[in-house]
């Protein structure tokens, strides 16, 4: 009887298997589809208002276009706009208009921008909850930032001390309010900064003392708007206000592209604004732009 080492059975043994690994793995390349859709991507970055719209419309995009991609990044306008001024992303958001200084940094750098209205929206100022207050006039917010209101008292509340919160600068949000509320005064030193909205709803749910601006879609249970004061009465941060023009503090919405925009780009900003993607915007709570 012929006698077999152990080892040399063990070593065919794996050979075979490997083999077999070979065989398998030039099966699969054989099935691999060649007609499948290549998928394209599209890096979306920027203010931190219009992220929340931006992923809605995304998330509907994809569903109906399989063969694309789509990030959002938010992190603020300023950050967006010099991720485009750097060739680094297809579309900037923003909730401003791109300065003067930034088109003319964009030129030199070969970037052409175009800009992109895709809705509107109203920006909300914010208390918490348990604040009693629930009317200022844009005066007295002003004076709340500008430093010289600091308790609560002075508008018609408790004898507290007003924990002024805002955006940090490179948002949309703080220029806008800076420019509108503000009147171009400095901010008071003593701000709190946030550097996103979502962190100025969370710090405001939890101090009772505190105030904040934000744009309307972030609105929640958490947080109570106030009425603004005016020459006819007050008036709520409401989708309708803003649309009938009776809320002072709207804006627009932007995207940026470098140029017109071609391929995925276009066809993510022609879904925007096509009647299903300014459905999205009401949904969201923002206001479409026909």
């Amino acid at each position: 009887m012929i006698k077999i080492s152990r080892k040399i059975i063990s070593s065919v043994a794996i050979y075979a298997v490997i083999l077999l690994i070979i065989g398998l793995s030039f099966i699969g390349i054989g099935c691999i589809d060649k007609n499948a859709p290549v998928t394209e991507s599209i890096l979306i970055k920027g203010s931190d208002t219009v992220l929340p719209l931006a992923q809605a419309e995304a998330e509907t995009f994809m569903i109906e276009n399989i063969d694309r991609s789509i990030t959002v990044i938010g992190g603020g306008s300023g950050v967006g706009i010099a991720a485009l001024i750097d060739g680094n992303v297809d579309i900037a958001m923003a909730s401003r208009s791109m300065k003067g200084s930034e088109i003319e940094n964009a030129k030199d750098n070969g970037i052409d921008p175009i800009e992109h209205t895709i809705s509107w929206d109203g920006i909300a100022v914010v208390v918490n909850p348990n604040n009693p207050i629930s009317a200022l006039s844009l005066s007295q917010i002003q004076g709340i930032y500008n430093g010289t209101i600091s308790n609560w008292k002075d508008v018609g509340g408790e004898d507290l001390k007003i924990t002024v919160i805002s955006r940090d600068s490179s948002s949309g949000t703080y220029e806008y309010f800076k420019e509108n509320v503000l009147m171009n005064e400095q901010y008071r030193p003593d701000s709190l900064i946030q550097s996103a909205t979502g962190a100025i709803v969370m710090e405001i749910s939890q101090n009772k003392n505190a105030i904040g601006y934000i744009g309307i879609a972030y609105m929640d249970e958490s947080v109570k708007s106030i009425d603004l004061k005016t020459d006819s009465g007050s008036a709520s941060p409401t989708v309708e206000n803003v649309k009938n023009k009776t809320y002072p503090l709207a804006r627009p919405l932007y995207f940026y592209t470098d140029g017109e925009p071609t391929g995925p780009a276009k066809e993510f900003i022609d879904f925007v604004m096509s009647p299903t993607g300014q459905e999205i915007v009401l949904e969201i709570g923002y206001i479409p732009v026909a």
